[in-house]
């Protein structure tokens, strides 16, 4: 398994675009999860993509 290629620091100031609030990382799924959101939000090739319409709806 690779090495994840993002910035652990960078990503701690990220707010979720939705709500702005906190975000928590998910190493093992490469996302930001917004809990006040109930959203994922991908991180591809180490870019977070936080676009409202491109995260996944969490249950």
């Amino acid at each position: 398994m690779n090495e994840p290629m993002y910035d652990r620091k960078m990503l701690e100031v990220l707010v979720c675009p939705e709500t702005q609030g906190p975000l928590k990382l998910d190493v093992e799924k490469d996302e930001l999860i917004s809990k006040s959101a109930k959203l994922a939000y991908p991180i591809r090739n180490g870019i977070p993509i936080m676009i409202v319409d491109e995260a996944r709806k969490l249950d």
